[in-house]
C-alpha cells in the first residue's frame, strides 16, 4: 500500500530571526526540529546575517517551532524573531534547506 498522503496544512508563517544565527549550525538545527515536528518548509541563511524560515503546518506545532527558534542551537544568539502569518501554500511534502 502507498503511504497515506500528508494532510494539508492549515497555517503558515515567514520567520526572520537575527542575530549571531550564521555559521552556527542555525539552518541544520532549525531542519532536524521541523522534521521532528512534522512541518514543512524552508530553511535558508540571507546576505545580510539574518535566517530566513517558511513554516507549514499545525497551528501549535508552528507556535512550538517559534519558541524554539527564538533559543536556536548551541553557540547561536538570537536577538529577535519576526513572524509573519500566511496561507499556506501546500506545496511541500518535506522541510528543506535551500540556498
Amino acid at each position: 500500500m502507498p503511504p497515506e498522503p500528508r494532510p494539508r496544512p492549515t497555517h503558515a508563517c515567514h520567520v526572520l530571526v537575527r542575530g549571531d544565527v550564521q555559521g552556527v549550525g542555525f539552518r541544520y538545527f532549525t531542519q532536524r526540529q521541523a522534521a521532528r515536528m512534522n512541518l514543512v518548509g524552508w530553511v535558508r541563511n540571507l546576505p545580510d546575517g539574518d535566517v530566513e524560515v517558511y513554516l507549514e503546518g499545525e497551528e501549535d506545532d508552528i507556535r512550538r517551532m517559534i519558541q524554539i527558534l527564538s533559543r536556536g542551537p548551541d553557540y547561536a544568539r538570537v536577538d529577535e524573531v519576526k513572524e509573519t502569518w500566511r496561507t499556506p501554500s501546500g506545496s511541500f511534502s518535506d522541510f528543506r534547506i535551500t540556498y
